[in-house]
Protein backbone atom coordinates (compact mmCIF):
# COMPACT_ATOMS: atom_id res chain seq x y z
CA UNK A 1 0.00 0.00 0.00
CA UNK A 2 2.96 2.34 0.46
CA UNK A 3 4.73 1.60 -2.83
CA UNK A 4 3.23 4.17 -5.24
CA UNK A 5 4.90 7.12 -3.50
CA UNK A 6 8.37 5.83 -4.33
CA UNK A 7 7.75 6.29 -8.05
CA UNK A 8 8.11 10.00 -7.26
CA UNK A 9 11.78 9.53 -6.41
CA UNK A 10 12.55 9.78 -10.11
CA UNK A 11 10.69 13.13 -10.24
CA UNK A 12 12.89 14.30 -7.37
CA UNK A 13 16.00 13.31 -9.30
CA UNK A 14 14.85 15.15 -12.43
CA UNK A 15 13.93 18.28 -10.47
CA UNK A 16 17.06 18.50 -8.33
CA UNK A 17 19.82 16.69 -10.19
CA UNK A 18 20.54 14.57 -7.10
CA UNK A 19 20.53 10.81 -7.45
CA UNK A 20 18.61 8.72 -4.92
CA UNK A 21 19.74 5.26 -3.97
CA UNK A 22 17.03 3.09 -2.40
CA UNK A 23 19.06 1.02 0.04
CA UNK A 24 16.21 -1.07 1.45
CA UNK A 25 12.44 -1.43 1.02
CA UNK A 26 11.13 -3.77 3.70
CA UNK A 27 8.03 -4.48 5.81
CA UNK A 28 8.29 -2.47 9.00
CA UNK A 29 9.32 -5.25 11.42
CA UNK A 30 12.17 -6.24 9.08
CA UNK A 31 13.05 -2.59 8.51
CA UNK A 32 13.21 -1.97 12.27
CA UNK A 33 15.50 -4.97 12.73
CA UNK A 34 17.82 -3.82 9.95
CA UNK A 35 18.02 -0.27 11.30
CA UNK A 36 18.74 -1.49 14.83
CA UNK A 37 21.44 -3.87 13.65
CA UNK A 38 23.21 -1.52 11.26
CA UNK A 39 23.15 1.53 13.54
CA UNK A 40 24.24 -0.51 16.56
CA UNK A 41 27.23 -1.89 14.65
CA UNK A 42 28.18 1.38 12.94
CA UNK A 43 27.31 0.06 9.50
CA UNK A 44 24.48 2.49 8.67
CA UNK A 45 25.01 4.96 5.83
CA UNK A 46 21.54 6.44 5.40
CA UNK A 47 20.48 10.04 4.69
CA UNK A 48 16.76 9.46 5.16
CA UNK A 49 14.77 6.62 6.69
CA UNK A 50 11.13 5.67 6.90
CA UNK A 51 9.95 5.17 10.46
CA UNK A 52 6.77 5.33 12.51
CA UNK A 53 5.60 7.29 15.51
CA UNK A 54 5.41 4.11 17.61
CA UNK A 55 8.94 2.95 16.65
CA UNK A 56 10.82 6.27 16.57
CA UNK A 57 11.29 6.47 20.39
CA UNK A 58 13.30 3.23 20.20
CA UNK A 59 15.40 4.76 17.40
CA UNK A 60 15.83 8.18 18.95
CA UNK A 61 19.59 7.84 19.51
CA UNK A 62 20.01 7.42 15.73
CA UNK A 63 17.69 10.26 14.65
CA UNK A 64 18.22 14.03 14.51
CA UNK A 65 15.71 16.72 15.58
CA UNK A 66 14.15 18.80 12.82
CA UNK A 67 13.01 21.82 14.81
CA UNK A 68 15.83 24.07 13.59
CA UNK A 69 15.36 22.98 9.97
CA UNK A 70 11.64 23.60 9.55
CA UNK A 71 9.95 26.93 10.23
CA UNK A 72 6.52 27.54 11.73
CA UNK A 73 4.93 28.21 8.34
CA UNK A 74 6.06 24.81 7.02
CA UNK A 75 4.73 22.98 10.04
CA UNK A 76 1.43 24.90 9.96
CA UNK A 77 0.61 23.06 6.72
CA UNK A 78 0.23 19.82 8.72
CA UNK A 79 -2.49 18.73 11.10
CA UNK A 80 -1.34 19.29 14.72
CA UNK A 81 -2.12 15.75 15.85
CA UNK A 82 0.32 13.82 13.62
CA UNK A 83 2.96 16.46 14.29
CA UNK A 84 2.45 15.91 18.00
CA UNK A 85 2.80 12.15 17.50
CA UNK A 86 6.11 12.74 15.67
CA UNK A 87 7.57 14.55 18.68
CA UNK A 88 9.60 12.85 21.41
CA UNK A 89 9.83 14.82 24.64
CA UNK A 90 8.74 17.91 22.72
CA UNK A 91 11.28 17.64 19.89
CA UNK A 92 10.28 16.86 16.30
CA UNK A 93 12.04 13.74 14.99
CA UNK A 94 10.10 13.17 11.76
CA UNK A 95 7.61 14.61 9.31
CA UNK A 96 4.30 12.71 9.10
CA UNK A 97 3.51 11.01 5.83
CA UNK A 98 -0.01 9.84 6.70
CA UNK A 99 -2.41 9.09 9.50
CA UNK A 100 -3.29 5.41 9.54
CA UNK A 101 -6.66 4.36 10.96
CA UNK A 102 -8.58 1.25 9.95
CA UNK A 103 -12.08 0.59 8.63
CA UNK A 104 -14.09 -2.60 8.37
CA UNK A 105 -14.38 -4.11 4.88
CA UNK A 106 -17.35 -6.37 4.08
CA UNK A 107 -18.66 -8.21 1.06
CA UNK A 108 -21.95 -6.82 -0.20
CA UNK A 109 -22.53 -9.66 -2.68
CA UNK A 110 -22.94 -12.04 0.27
CA UNK A 111 -25.83 -10.00 1.65
CA UNK A 112 -23.83 -8.86 4.69
CA UNK A 113 -24.77 -5.86 6.76
CA UNK A 114 -22.00 -4.23 8.75
CA UNK A 115 -22.04 -5.72 12.26
CA UNK A 116 -22.46 -3.09 14.95
CA UNK A 117 -20.55 -5.00 17.63
CA UNK A 118 -17.63 -7.41 17.75
CA UNK A 119 -19.88 -10.07 19.21
CA UNK A 120 -22.13 -9.55 16.21
CA UNK A 121 -19.10 -9.87 13.92
CA UNK A 122 -18.19 -13.14 15.64
CA UNK A 123 -21.68 -14.56 15.05
CA UNK A 124 -21.77 -13.51 11.40
CA UNK A 125 -18.23 -14.70 10.70
CA UNK A 126 -18.88 -18.13 12.21
CA UNK A 127 -22.21 -18.56 10.44
CA UNK A 128 -21.03 -17.59 6.96
CA UNK A 129 -17.65 -19.35 6.93
CA UNK A 130 -17.27 -22.22 4.47
CA UNK A 131 -13.55 -23.00 4.67
CA UNK A 132 -11.39 -23.19 2.71
CA UNK A 133 -13.37 -21.43 -0.02
CA UNK A 134 -14.80 -18.68 2.20
CA UNK A 135 -13.76 -17.39 5.61
CA UNK A 136 -15.86 -15.18 7.82
CA UNK A 137 -13.16 -12.77 9.01
CA UNK A 138 -9.51 -12.47 8.01
CA UNK A 139 -7.00 -10.80 10.33
CA UNK A 140 -3.19 -10.72 10.70
CA UNK A 141 -1.82 -13.47 12.90
CA UNK A 142 1.65 -12.13 13.53
CA UNK A 143 3.78 -9.07 14.32
CA UNK A 144 2.26 -5.59 14.57
CA UNK A 145 -0.96 -6.69 12.86
CA UNK A 146 -1.80 -9.21 15.55
CA UNK A 147 -0.62 -6.89 18.30
CA UNK A 148 -2.83 -4.12 16.93
CA UNK A 149 -5.98 -6.23 16.84
CA UNK A 150 -5.45 -7.31 20.43
CA UNK A 151 -4.56 -3.76 21.52
CA UNK A 152 -7.75 -2.24 20.11
CA UNK A 153 -10.01 -5.11 21.19
CA UNK A 154 -8.64 -5.02 24.73
CA UNK A 155 -9.38 -1.28 24.85
CA UNK A 156 -12.89 -1.92 23.48
CA UNK A 157 -13.30 -4.43 26.28
CA UNK A 158 -12.59 -1.66 28.78
CA UNK A 159 -8.91 -2.40 29.44
CA UNK A 160 -5.55 -0.68 29.12
CA UNK A 161 -2.23 -2.21 28.10
CA UNK A 162 -0.43 -0.49 30.97
CA UNK A 163 -1.45 1.12 34.23
CA UNK A 164 -0.23 4.54 35.38
CA UNK A 165 2.98 2.97 36.73
CA UNK A 166 3.74 1.51 33.27
CA UNK A 167 3.08 -2.00 34.52
CA UNK A 168 1.42 -4.47 32.11
CA UNK A 169 -2.31 -4.53 32.78
CA UNK A 170 -3.63 -6.52 29.83
CA UNK A 171 -4.14 -9.86 31.61
CA UNK A 172 -7.57 -8.70 32.75
CA UNK A 173 -11.14 -9.52 31.80
CA UNK A 174 -10.84 -7.22 28.77
CA UNK A 175 -7.67 -8.98 27.64
CA UNK A 176 -9.27 -12.41 28.05
CA UNK A 177 -12.27 -11.30 26.01
CA UNK A 178 -10.09 -9.79 23.26
CA UNK A 179 -7.73 -12.74 22.90
CA UNK A 180 -10.56 -15.22 23.38
CA UNK A 181 -12.47 -13.66 20.50
CA UNK A 182 -9.51 -13.91 18.11
CA UNK A 183 -8.73 -17.46 19.22
CA UNK A 184 -12.35 -18.50 18.80
CA UNK A 185 -12.54 -17.08 15.27
CA UNK A 186 -9.40 -18.98 14.29
CA UNK A 187 -9.98 -22.27 16.04
CA UNK A 188 -13.58 -22.58 14.82
CA UNK A 189 -12.63 -21.97 11.19
CA UNK A 190 -13.95 -18.45 10.68
CA UNK A 191 -10.38 -17.24 9.97
CA UNK A 192 -8.02 -18.81 7.40
CA UNK A 193 -5.79 -21.69 8.50
CA UNK A 194 -2.79 -19.63 7.33
CA UNK A 195 -3.57 -16.80 9.78
CA UNK A 196 -0.52 -17.33 12.06
CA UNK A 197 1.74 -16.85 9.03
CA UNK A 198 -0.04 -13.79 7.66
CA UNK A 199 0.68 -10.11 8.05
CA UNK A 200 -1.37 -7.28 6.46
CA UNK A 201 -0.56 -7.92 2.79
CA UNK A 202 -1.62 -11.57 2.87
CA UNK A 203 -4.86 -10.72 4.67
CA UNK A 204 -5.73 -8.05 2.12
CA UNK A 205 -4.96 -10.43 -0.73
CA UNK A 206 -7.28 -13.05 0.81
CA UNK A 207 -10.19 -10.59 0.87
CA UNK A 208 -9.47 -9.27 -2.63
CA UNK A 209 -9.40 -12.84 -3.95
CA UNK A 210 -12.92 -13.37 -2.63
CA UNK A 211 -11.98 -15.79 0.14
CA UNK A 212 -13.08 -13.66 3.13
CA UNK A 213 -16.41 -12.07 3.96
CA UNK A 214 -14.93 -9.39 6.25
CA UNK A 215 -11.58 -7.89 7.17
CA UNK A 216 -10.06 -4.61 8.33
CA UNK A 217 -7.43 -2.53 6.58
CA UNK A 218 -5.53 0.75 6.47
CA UNK A 219 -6.46 3.52 4.02
CA UNK A 220 -3.37 3.35 1.80
CA UNK A 221 -4.23 0.06 0.12
CA UNK A 222 -7.75 1.07 -0.89
CA UNK A 223 -6.84 1.36 -4.57
CA UNK A 224 -5.98 -2.35 -4.66
CA UNK A 225 -9.55 -3.23 -3.65
CA UNK A 226 -11.25 -1.12 -6.32
CA UNK A 227 -9.03 -2.03 -9.28
CA UNK A 228 -10.57 -5.03 -11.13
CA UNK A 229 -7.09 -6.04 -12.26
CA UNK A 230 -6.07 -6.48 -8.62
CA UNK A 231 -9.36 -7.38 -6.94
CA UNK A 232 -11.93 -10.07 -7.65
CA UNK A 233 -14.35 -8.24 -5.36
CA UNK A 234 -14.14 -4.80 -6.99
CA UNK A 235 -17.65 -3.35 -6.92
CA UNK A 236 -18.79 -6.08 -4.52
CA UNK A 237 -17.64 -4.71 -1.16
CA UNK A 238 -18.26 -1.77 1.11
CA UNK A 239 -16.52 -0.11 4.05
CA UNK A 240 -17.94 0.67 7.46
CA UNK A 241 -16.98 1.92 10.88
CA UNK A 242 -15.36 -0.55 13.23
CA UNK A 243 -17.77 -2.57 15.36
CA UNK A 244 -17.92 -1.56 19.00
CA UNK A 245 -16.90 -3.57 22.04
CA UNK A 246 -18.37 -3.52 25.55
CA UNK A 247 -16.53 -0.23 26.21
CA UNK A 248 -17.15 1.46 22.86
CA UNK A 249 -15.01 1.90 19.76
CA UNK A 250 -11.21 2.16 19.71
CA UNK A 251 -9.18 1.75 16.53
CA UNK A 252 -5.47 0.99 16.42
CA UNK A 253 -3.77 3.93 14.68
CA UNK A 254 -0.43 5.50 13.93
CA UNK A 255 1.56 7.70 11.58
CA UNK A 256 4.37 6.79 9.23
CA UNK A 257 7.10 9.42 9.11
CA UNK A 258 10.33 10.22 7.35
CA UNK A 259 13.33 11.07 9.51
CA UNK A 260 16.94 12.19 9.06
CA UNK A 261 19.39 9.97 10.91
CA UNK A 262 22.73 10.90 12.44
CA UNK A 263 24.49 9.25 9.47
CA UNK A 264 23.20 11.85 6.95
CA UNK A 265 26.17 12.99 4.85
CA UNK A 266 24.38 15.82 3.04
CA UNK A 267 21.76 17.36 5.33
CA UNK A 268 20.48 19.95 2.81
CA UNK A 269 19.84 17.17 0.28
CA UNK A 270 18.23 14.97 2.97
CA UNK A 271 15.96 17.87 3.96
CA UNK A 272 15.01 18.45 0.34
CA UNK A 273 14.01 14.80 -0.05
CA UNK A 274 12.16 14.88 3.29
CA UNK A 275 10.15 17.90 2.16
CA UNK A 276 9.51 16.34 -1.25
CA UNK A 277 8.16 13.06 0.11
CA UNK A 278 5.79 14.84 2.51
CA UNK A 279 4.80 17.65 0.14
CA UNK A 280 1.31 18.51 -1.09
CA UNK A 281 1.98 16.72 -4.39
CA UNK A 282 3.32 13.57 -2.70
CA UNK A 283 0.47 13.41 -0.22
CA UNK A 284 -2.06 14.05 -3.00
CA UNK A 285 -0.65 11.09 -4.95
CA UNK A 286 -1.03 8.83 -1.92
CA UNK A 287 -4.44 10.24 -1.00
CA UNK A 288 -5.74 9.44 -4.48
CA UNK A 289 -4.67 5.84 -3.80
CA UNK A 290 -6.59 5.97 -0.50
CA UNK A 291 -4.13 7.21 2.13
CA UNK A 292 -5.30 9.66 4.79
CA UNK A 293 -3.10 12.75 4.37
CA UNK A 294 -1.60 14.81 7.19
CA UNK A 295 -2.03 18.09 5.30
CA UNK A 296 -5.52 19.68 5.58
CA UNK A 297 -5.26 21.27 2.12
CA UNK A 298 -4.67 17.86 0.54
CA UNK A 299 -7.57 16.23 2.35
CA UNK A 300 -9.88 19.06 1.31
CA UNK A 301 -8.83 18.67 -2.31
CA UNK A 302 -9.11 14.90 -2.50
CA UNK A 303 -12.49 14.91 -0.78
CA UNK A 304 -13.65 17.46 -3.32
CA UNK A 305 -12.66 15.09 -6.12
CA UNK A 306 -14.93 12.32 -4.82
CA UNK A 307 -18.35 12.04 -6.45
CA UNK A 308 -21.24 12.73 -4.03
CA UNK A 309 -22.77 9.55 -2.58
CA UNK A 310 -19.88 7.47 -3.93
CA UNK A 311 -17.98 4.80 -2.02
CA UNK A 312 -14.96 7.09 -1.98
CA UNK A 313 -16.91 10.02 -0.53
CA UNK A 314 -18.45 7.80 2.14
CA UNK A 315 -15.04 6.36 2.96
CA UNK A 316 -13.54 9.81 3.59
CA UNK A 317 -16.38 10.58 6.00
CA UNK A 318 -15.90 7.28 7.82
CA UNK A 319 -12.14 7.85 8.11
CA UNK A 320 -12.74 11.31 9.55
CA UNK A 321 -15.16 9.85 12.10
CA UNK A 322 -12.73 7.06 12.94
CA UNK A 323 -9.92 9.47 13.81
CA UNK A 324 -11.92 10.39 16.91
CA UNK A 325 -11.58 6.76 18.06
CA UNK A 326 -7.87 6.48 17.20
CA UNK A 327 -5.85 4.46 19.71
CA UNK A 328 -2.09 5.05 19.68
CA UNK A 329 0.63 2.75 20.98
CA UNK A 330 2.40 3.63 24.23
CA UNK A 331 5.52 5.79 23.87
CA UNK A 332 8.43 3.81 25.24
CA UNK A 333 12.07 3.39 24.11
CA UNK A 334 11.70 -0.41 24.26
CA UNK A 335 8.30 -0.54 22.63
CA UNK A 336 9.38 -2.80 19.70
CA UNK A 337 10.57 -5.43 22.17
CA UNK A 338 7.28 -5.27 24.06
CA UNK A 339 5.28 -5.62 20.84
CA UNK A 340 7.42 -8.59 19.79
CA UNK A 341 7.02 -10.40 23.11
CA UNK A 342 3.28 -9.80 23.23
CA UNK A 343 2.36 -10.90 19.72
CA UNK A 344 4.32 -14.12 20.01
CA UNK A 345 2.37 -15.12 23.13
CA UNK A 346 -0.93 -14.03 21.58
CA UNK A 347 -0.22 -16.21 18.57
CA UNK A 348 0.32 -19.26 20.80
CA UNK A 349 -3.16 -18.82 22.28
CA UNK A 350 -4.77 -18.27 18.88
CA UNK A 351 -3.36 -21.48 17.41
CA UNK A 352 -4.25 -23.39 20.60
CA UNK A 353 -0.68 -24.09 21.76
CA UNK A 354 -1.51 -22.61 25.18
CA UNK A 355 -4.63 -21.31 26.90
CA UNK A 356 -5.67 -17.66 26.77
CA UNK A 357 -4.84 -17.23 30.46
CA UNK A 358 -1.43 -18.85 30.08
CA UNK A 359 -0.55 -16.71 27.06
CA UNK A 360 -1.48 -13.50 28.84
CA UNK A 361 0.41 -14.51 31.97
CA UNK A 362 3.53 -15.34 29.96
CA UNK A 363 3.26 -12.06 28.06
CA UNK A 364 2.89 -10.05 31.28
CA UNK A 365 6.02 -11.68 32.70
CA UNK A 366 8.05 -10.94 29.57
CA UNK A 367 6.84 -7.36 29.15
CA UNK A 368 7.44 -6.68 32.86
CA UNK A 369 11.09 -7.68 32.41
CA UNK A 370 11.40 -5.49 29.31
CA UNK A 371 9.89 -2.44 31.03
CA UNK A 372 12.28 -2.99 33.94
CA UNK A 373 15.21 -2.99 31.52
CA UNK A 374 15.89 -6.71 31.77
CA UNK A 375 16.06 -9.33 29.04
Amino acid sequence: MYDPLYERLWDFERQTGWQVEVAAQLPHPALNARIADEFAHGAARYDLISTHTKYAPAQRQWLTPLDEDLDAAELAAFYPRPLHLARIEGMLYGLPRNLDVKLLYRRTDLGLEAPETWEGLRRVALSIARPPQLHGFAFPGRESGLFGHFFELQAMGGGRLFNDRLEPAFADEAGRWALGLLADLYQRGAAPAETPRWHYDEVAACFRAGHAAMTTDWPGGFYTYTDPALSAVAGRFDVALYPTGPAGRHVYAGSHTFAIPVTARDRPAALALLRFLTSDDSQLLEARQGSLPTRPAVLTRVRGEAQPDSLQARRWSLLEETTAAALFSPVHPRYPEMEEALWRELQRAIDGSVSVDAALAHAVAQVTRIVAGEG
